[in-house]
């Protein structure tokens, strides 16, 4: 699967200001770029990190852009290839983080994970029945206000409280670590699902990229891979159902924040962003859906903050925002049966696509963990021997 130019950028990417990193053979590691009128400019600045600390990242990547490393049609042809220069993922030493729940449908569809203990055969009945219990008055409250933490003492009392409901209602979000600086794949390249899960799905994401002194700084996609079944046999199983090889997707590139220079993207553009999700498998099945960040329970904003809460990150921090997709369409079995209440799960060779109009266009397809390239470029890679 090699992704077009077409795919892959912002409808107005001629007038976006949009930070990449790519795979330089000639020095064995990847480095910063920017993109511009289809090319791909090394920048002055040796990491993304350094570019996330400064004072103005928009700013700083315009006058740092240097030679041209190669066109961006042929960055991707060559994704994988270490002999070639191509598009990695834009990102390096940031840690990659995540927030869970953020949306009213998908902390729906964890309380039922965690109902049915990660039995999908079970998961159609187990959603009437949560339904019916918590009622629809659940969508209308926002977390920690008072409305939320009375309907938190009122379900506490009836039994029927959860950790999802806690920190999808509550006041504190919550916040985990999603992967491993570098260890991120981007567009073009394959994605990870553990071959010992049975019931996953993929998850359309805005992912901020956010500086050391907590400035929300630009955004970009992610696919943070889902197994639904390890995360309903336990919420402890969390770290093992989603760090595995290639189970993070970000890409193409960061959007930076650049309104103050004449630009026109911002955080509040980004509140407003509409994610759409193409499931295209090998057996035929398609699946379309979208999702509108307008719907987030939480402000990016105030989810960036919570991660800076007695906490420290100088290379910079991203930050997956959670999605509101749970996709419960019935796939057709292999034998093209549909059985009501099957749900939705990958299969191996589905090419999963994420785009929205101001972020461009993250493609993937699915293998398990193993069948994915191991992951090999480390921090080590960037310490120059004294």
């Amino acid at each position: 699967m090699t992704p077009t130019p077409a795919d892959t950028l912002p409808f107005d990417h001629r007038a976006a200001t949009l930070l990449g990193r790519c795979w330089c053979p000639r020095r064995d590691r990847g480095v910063p770029i920017l993109l511009e009128d289809g090319a791909l400019h090394e920048l002055e600045l040796p990491t993304i990190a350094h570019v996330l600390q400064s004072a103005d990242p928009a700013q700083v990547v315009r006058a740092s852009a240097g030679t041209v490393l190669v066109q961006l049609e042929a960055a991707l042809d060559a994704v994988g290839d270490r002999t070639r220069p191509h598009l990695l993922p834009p990102v390096d030493l940031q840690p990659i983080k995540a927030a869970g729940v953020t949306f009213v449908d998908s902390m729906l569809e964890r309380v039922i994970e965690e109902a049915t203990r990660g039995d999908a055969a079970a998961a159609a009945e187990a959603r009437n029945a949560i339904l019916a219990a918590i009622g629809d008055d659940v969508a209308r409250l926002k977390p920690g206000s008072p409305e939320a933490m009375a309907f938190r003492e009122a379900m506490l009392a009836a039994d029927r409280w959860s950790p999802y409901l806690e920190v999808g209602l509550g006041p504190d979000a919550e916040l985990f670590t999603k992967a491993s600086p570098m260890s991120a794949v981007g567009t073009g390249m394959p994605v990870g699902i553990r071959s010992d899960s049975a019931w996953n799905n993929p998850e359309p994401e805005v992912v901020l990229a956010i500086a050391p002194d907590g400035r929300v700084l630009g955004a970009t996609l992610g696919n943070d891979v889902n197994l639904r079944d390890w995360e309903g046999r336990s919420a402890l199983l969390l770290g093992r159902a989603k760090d595995n090889r290639s189970s993070a997707s970000i890409g193409p590139f960061i959007r930076l924040f650049d309104r103050h220079l004449g630009g026109s993207f911002d955080l509040d553009v980004l509140r407003r962003e509409i994610l759409t999700l193409e499931v295209h498998g090998p057996d035929g099945f398609e699946l379309e859906a979208e999702s509108s960040m307008s719907r987030i329970s939480r402000d990016p904003a105030d989810l960036a903050a919570q991660l800076f809460d007695d906490h420290d990150w100088p290379d910079g921090v991203v930050l997956y925002l959670g999605t509101m997709f749970a996709p419960t369409q019935d796939r057709p079995r292999e034998d093209g049966s549909v059985v009501a209440g099957d749900g939705f799960t990958h299969r191996i060779g589905d090419r999963v696509r994420i785009s929205s109009a101001h972020l461009g266009g993250l493609e993937n397809e699915v293998r398990t963990c193993s069948a994915c390239p191991p992951w090999t470029e480390g921090l080590s890679g960037y310490i120059t021997p004294q």
